[in-house]
């Protein structure tokens, strides 16, 4: 655990050489043999989402690449529609592919993954944005490494961000049909974020917050509609949390002179629209969990929990295009979480919750 650790303080949202260059690995290889040691199952959304798919399969890439072993990623059958039998059968394709170690993204994969898991013990699984998984009579699987992120740590510092920057009339989308862990942390704690940041200016400011239409984490174009009439009344800038929904919600701010807040990655590259991005380590943890699955597989059995202590949560300094919120203002905050002074609530708020929660200084209008 230490050496994952160590790997995560020394990579993790300062881009180490083998995770830069991941995304000019090929996706597809050829084995010799047949055979493919290092796998990922694909969550909903497609691979190159641009967000948690493709982070995840850029650090299964570093890791094969660096090391000398063949990947392959597998696409459950039916895409957004996709069963736990579809997802089943995509792990015992990977399994039966040769993988010695699969990585699963995402909280839906839990199902399928505890039935590959029991089915082949010695084969390793990366679950990310997971938990232990169990057998039936409630025994930990010891061949599932479980990471998971302290995302409302990322969401407070974006929060905080755009509210200093100025911002007044935010909104929030976010995938998953509000019933997605990590993205109800992010918004979460966007909104405890933007909060802390209009007590301290003395304002009170507006977050319009939605989970319709991002319940597959794609593109719509009901989405982009929705989002448009939002900036078109006023709304200045949406954190577009959820995958491949970033899309409609870029093209709703370009269309009508507003501002995105990214996710999971660093996303300015993606539209000019986006002001910064609230990011949490997934390449680099999928890359750790491989080099433990091929090493000494210290993180089997085990949740790792990953956030500001351990430089796995941030904002990209170097790319964002805040210009009234310095970086020493950023640096302080961020250490202030460290180190207890800023302790931002991990509730997994679902649906409505947040606009019942009681915010002295945001006013939450739910749609």
């Amino acid at each position: 655990m230490k050496k994952f650790l160590a790997i995560l303080l020394s990579a993790v949202m300062v881009m180490s050489c083998v995770a830069a260059l991941a995304e000019e690995i090929p996706d597809n290889v050829e084995s010799a043999d047949g055979t493919y040691a290092v796998a990922m199952v694909t969550d909903v959304g497609q691979l190159h989402d641009k967000s948690f798919n493709e982070g995840t399969w850029n650090g299964a890439k570093a890791y094969a690449s660096e090391n000398g072993l063949t990947y392959k990623y597998y696409q459950p059958a039916n895409g957004n529609e996709a069963t736990d039998d579809d997802r089943i059968a995509a792990f015992q394709q990977a399994v039966d592919g040769g993988a010695k170690a699969v990585v699963a993204p995402g909280f839906m994969q839990a199902t399928a993954l505890t039935e590959a898991a029991i089915a082949n013990p010695d084969v390793k699984f990366i679950f990310i944005d997971g938990w232990p998984l169990t057998d039936a009579e409630g025994n930990v699987l010891p061949n599932v490494a479980a990471i998971s992120f302290q995302e409302e740590q990322a969401g407070y510092l974006a929060g905080y961000a755009v509210v200093k920057e100025g911002f007044t009339k935010l909104g929030f989308s976010g995938g998953g049909g509000g019933t997605n862990t990590a993205v109800d942390k992010y918004g979460w704690g966007f909104a405890q974020g933007a909060n802390a940041a209009a007590a301290e200016l003395g304002i009170t400011v507006e977050l319009k917050y939605t989970w319709q239409f991002g319940a597959s984490f794609s593109a719509s174009p009901d989405l982009q509609t929705m989002m448009s009439g939002w900036y078109e009344t006023g709304t200045e800038i949406v954190f577009a949390c959820g995958g491949s929904i970033f899309d409609s919600i870029a093209a709703a701010a370009s269309a009508n002179d507003g501002f995105v807040v990214g996710v999971d990655v660093d996303q300015s590259f993606l539209s000019e629209t986006v002001v910064t991005s609230a990011m949490k380590g997934i390449k680099e943890a999928s890359y750790a969990g491989f080099e433990s699955a091929f090493g000494d597989w210290t993180m089997g059995g085990n949740l790792t929990v990953l956030g500001a202590n351990e430089n796995a949560v941030g904002l990209p300094t170097e790319t964002w295009s805040l210009e009234n919120f310095s970086v020493e203002e950023y640096e302080n905050l961020l250490a202030a979480i460290k180190d207890g002074t800023v302790a931002v609530d991990g509730t997994d708020m679902q649906e409505d919750a947040v606009a019942n929660a009681g915010l002295s200084n945001v006013n939450v209008i739910y749609e």
